[in-house]
């Protein structure tokens, strides 16, 4: 595939990084040459230094040959505008990237189609809804939602008092033949292990499950998990996150935003109308105490730093809140922050690059997530009729063995597959997959 890329910020660099691996043609365009030498020196692509709101630029990007142009810039404007005027000069799909919630509205986003926008990504947005998805269900690390919760994705660590510690997986397969679940992942350590029967958990390991929502109260007391009702949250920072989640949860529970610009704050107040808004530095022990940090049952912190998000989380587990969610946008920060037991974590660049990596695969994708902790992918295909997949019980296809397929949805109901599970056709088949099977698994759905 063609792909053009405009914008060398986080998420076009990191997006490229992706797609490089793989077998694409890839370009990317950006005012920056400073920033395109180090890119060139690192990943196998060409770079061109332009304006990706010139015409000119554009067509010497070659976008009248791509398959996919991505806008992700820092501005809205310049995003908006180069897609446009790549689809007018012959891009087959456009994407762009926006800061503004007004474009989402179905007639505002009807007319930037009509114009040459294929689809609209916001990135703040995403990360909002991750929070709050990850605050309504307690007890897992990361949270994915498959065709509106018909089937979940979710992280759960192995502790002391978890009966399934030192158990393998076959033995936990006896030991509950009646749960609608199946164990796709193991994280250990910086190791992702896509396990067999023979495979046994261990302390400290991260498990990555698929359930049916039923099942999730009964794997949750076999990881010894306790599930609570959030009732009180506090955030900090009133970035884009912060705000669009008080927006959201101010209706639902009592919460409490920290704001550590006076200005930014007085403005929030009058925007939050559920939220209580408070000016001050939230890695302030004192003010924390003051603002009852002991009563919360979520801290959230989404500032625009990450050591900050990861230091407050740290501060607000000792002071005795049991969830806690940063907001780190250094990917090499991850692994530690995850190490330190710092809670869950969120990334916009992750966020945004699988929304937009689902339309550079071959298959018919309903869904992508590079998993925040893990090398791994999720991926929701649908089974198209003659395809692999379709040809024989799951036993019998040789399915990548760095892959895993955890449930299918067919029609309104989720299942959880075993080995001798038939996929039919239209199927949406939910995968657990290490990059070097993607490419492997998409044939088998072709």
């Amino acid at each position: 595939m063609k792909i053009v890329i405009a914008g060398a910020g986080a998420v076009g660099i990191h997006l490229a990084k992706m797609l490089s691996n793989e077998d694409h043609d890839i370009i990317l365009l950006d005012r920056n040459e400073e920033k395109l030498k180090e890119v060139d020196s690192h990943m196998d692509l060409l770079t061109i230094a332009g304006s990706s709101s010139s015409p000119n630029d554009l067509r010497e990007a070659r976008v009248k040959k791509a398959d996919l142009f991505i806008a992700v810039t820092q501005s809205e404007e310049t995003n908006i505008t180069s897609a446009i005027l790549a689809k007018k000069l012959g891009a087959k799909r456009t994407i762009a990237r926006i800061d503004n919630q007004e474009y989402l509205i179905p007639e505002n986003k009807e007319y930037l189609k009509s114009l040459g926008v294929d689809e609209l990504i916001y990135p703040e947005r995403l990360a909002s809804k991750e929070v709050i998805s990850y605050l309504s269900r307690t007890g897992t690390r990361q949270l994915y939602e498959f065709s509106g919760g018909k089937l979940l994705l979710y992280g759960i660590k192995i502790s002391s008092k978890s009966l399934l510690m030192d158990k393998t997986m076959a033995e936990v397969s006896e030991m509950t033949t009646n749960f609608d679940f199946r164990a796709v992942a193991i994280k250990r350590g910086d190791i992702t292990i896509i396990p067999r029967g023979h495979n046994r958990f261990s302390r400290g390991d991260l498990v990555f499950i698929v359930s049916k929502p039923d099942a999730m109260e009964q794997v949750m007391n076999l990881a010894g998990k306790e599930q609570y009702e959030i009732k009180n949250a506090m955030i900090l920072g009133g970035s884009r996150i912060g705000q669009k989640t008080a927006l959201e949860l101010g209706k639902k529970i009592n919460l409490k935003l920290i704001e550590i610009d006076k200005d930014k704050s007085l403005k929030l107040a009058d925007l939050l109308q559920d939220t209580l808004v408070i000016n001050g530095d939230g890695r302030d022990k004192e003010l924390l105490k003051e603002e009852g940090i002991h009563k919360m049952d979520a801290f959230v912190a989404v500032t625009g730093n990450s050591e900050t998000n990861i230091l407050a989380c740290l501060l607000a587990k000792k002071m005795g809140v049991k969830r806690t969610i940063a907001e780190v946008e250094n990917i090499d920060y991850i692994d530690l922050a995850d190490n330190i037991g710092v809670g869950t974590m969120i990334n916009k660049k992750l966020l945004a690059a699988s929304y937009i990596y689902r339309f550079t695969m071959d298959a018919d994708v309903q869904h992508c997530k590079w998993l925040t902790v893990s090398e791994a992918e999720v991926v929701e295909m649908v089974a198209k009729a003659d395809s692999k997949i379709t040809k024989g019980i799951l036993k019998d296809l040789d399915f990548p063995e760095d892959a895993n397929i955890g449930g299918i949805i067919r029609g309104d109901e989720g299942v959880i597959v075993t080995g001798d599970t038939h996929i039919q056709a239209d199927d949406k088949v939910v995968i657990f997959t290490m990059p070097s099977a993607i490419k492997k698994v998409e044939k088998f759905f072709k």
